[in-house]
């Protein structure tokens, strides 16, 4: 089982979604599970997993057992000495389940990042991994459905996590 996970904010709260599939090219989902976090940790430059990582973990207790976590950010921030919120969830989840990263903006000090290209668009995914070889998570990330630079079901995860946040 595989699930993309974003997760938005609002005031004081958040919104985690969490959209599970079985096949890297899926189109459309087995499940979706959204959960509200109240009084989340506030922002605090270079500790961003601190606010982040509960919500993911809240979200995931409502699922089965997955196999890889594909999120909206880093795994690994500059070498396995600068941990990313990937690299925390992958800790989280002792280790159990693997990480990949899909970044939208390059991050100045990641230095192993695989640029994916997909769809029509120009511009790179900056795909990291733990728990899986990097160069198997980038293809997973291009073999993913969808004709545009992001992912269907990680472009479905991200509107559900804005959409419920702002109801």
């Amino acid at each position: 089982m595989l699930v993309c996970l974003d997760v938005s904010y609002s005031d004081n709260s958040a919104c985690a979604a969490g959209v599970t599939f079985r096949d890297w090219s899926d189109a459309k989902p087995l499940d979706e599970n959204v959960v509200r976090i109240q009084n989340v940790e506030p922002y605090q430059p270079g500790q961003f997993y601190r606010r982040e990582l509960p919500c993911l973990l809240a979200v995931l207790q409502t699922l089965r057992a997955i196999d890889s976590a594909i999120i909206d950010g880093y795994v690994w921030l500059g070498g396995e000495s600068r941990p990313g919120l990937g690299a925390h969830l992958y800790e989280a989840l002792n280790q159990k389940v693997a990480v990949i990263g899909v970044a939208k903006t390059k991050f100045h000090s990641a230095d192993r990042v695989s640029e994916v290209i997909r769809g029509s668009s120009k511009r790179p995914l900056f795909i990291t991994a733990v728990g899986i070889q990097q160069a198997i998570a980038a293809e997973h990330v291009r073999s993913m459905h969808g004709d545009n630079r992001l992912p269907t079901l990680l472009a479905r995860a991200d509107f559900l996590s804005r959409h419920r946040a702002s109801q």
